[in-house]
């Protein structure tokens, strides 16, 4: 027997669809007020174990626990970061389906000619999530000893100076792409099959530079012994490296470069439920256990005000522009 306020939902259904309410259609809008009734994926564009797996699974607890549902991590890999929001934007807009990508959902419009999603037209916006701020290292034994030695050094031998990058698409290049930009030079890059590998050439001297995050920099730095450090990316100095200068106040205005986090939905996904979930994001962003993980990480959680769908719009399209104008002027792609 079917109960009276479901058919009757189900016949309203069936006359928006007439009238052509395309959300409606795919939905139902008993959906909103059920859900979740069953457990939510969460996509991760990289391999598990990773700086973006990291963050997904710490989340995925207290976001669980927060929606009475068990959140799922699953690692699509691939093509770059691309496949997983591919899949993502391609899933049934239910909510059971979300992303969590890095600032890679704003530079593959650039580097990619035929991207099968437009990360501007095809999400619903969750809110940002954090922020990991990244360095600027070298070999043990480079010749340049400070920031300005660097400079003076690369500008007078680039075409004898290497810089590591953990892959095309990497943030690690988009930051020495910057780099590169902002000094005028064109140095020999060298893309690795991610992060480790390049650190560990790094420091085994076989190449010269690296700009990577601080979960991989850090323990480095603070060793002393593997590499040198010439500056953070990031606007303002770091609390867990407080002796090492930015890049910005050494010369290089402007430099502001952090491996930012957001979560996404399918396109039409029901603004009840896209509140739903950042309420369970603002939660475990809230968490004691993630806050501590995180600062381990020296990664900074986004505040309230960039947790939100709108603060992440406004920052994925002021990144896609920004991006977009620095690949195009390089002349970088990844087909």
């Amino acid at each position: 027997m079917t109960h009276p306020s479901t058919s009757s939902s189900r016949r309203w259904a069936l006359k928006a669809c007439a009238a052509g309410a395309v959300l409606a259609c795919s939905v139902g809008p008993a959906l909103a007020s059920n859900w979740p009734d069953k457990p939510v994926t969460l996509v991760v564009p990289y391999s598990a174990g990773g700086p973006t797996d990291v963050v997904a699974r710490l989340l995925a607890v207290p976001m669980g626990q927060s929606l009475g549902q068990s959140v799922l991590v699953e690692n699509t890999v691939g093509a770059g970061g691309t496949i997983a929001p591919t899949r993502v934007a391609k899933s049934k807009n239910d909510g059971y389906t979300i992303l969590i990508h890095h600032m890679g959902m704003a530079t593959a419009p650039a580097l990619y000619k035929k991207l099968p999603y437009d990360p501007l037209k095809d999400f619903e916006y969750i809110g940002q999530v954090l922020d990991v701020p990244m360095t600027l290292l070298s070999r043990k034994d480079f010749p340049a000893n400070n920031f300005q030695e660097l400079q003076d050094y690369v500008k007078k031998n680039q075409d004898k100076v290497s810089l590591a990058n953990a892959g095309i698409g990497a943030v690690s290049q988009l930051c020495g792409m910057l780099f590169m930009h902002q000094l005028g030079v064109k140095l020999t890059t060298i893309p690795y099959k991610g992060a480790g590998p390049a650190m560990n050439d790094l420091m085994g001297g076989q190449v010269d530079l690296l700009c990577d995050q601080t979960t991989q920099t850090v323990p480095v730095i603070k060793d002393g012994k593997r590499a040198k450090v010439f500056g953070v990316t990031t606007s303002e100095r770091l609390s867990s490296l407080p002796d090492i200068p930015t890049l910005n106040e050494q010369g290089l205005k402007g430099f502001d470069v952090k491996v930012w986090h957001g979560m996404y939905a399918p396109k039409g996904t029901p603004n009840e439920v896209i509140t739903k979930i950042n309420q369970a994001l603002n939660v475990a962003l809230k968490d004691a256990t993630v806050k501590a993980r995180i600062a381990d990480l020296s990664s900074d959680l986004v505040s309230p005000d960039k947790a939100t769908p709108e603060g992440l719009r406004k920052h994925l399209e002021a990144e896609v522009a920004r991006w977009g104008k620095v690949i195009r002027e390089t002349g970088v792609t990844a087909e």
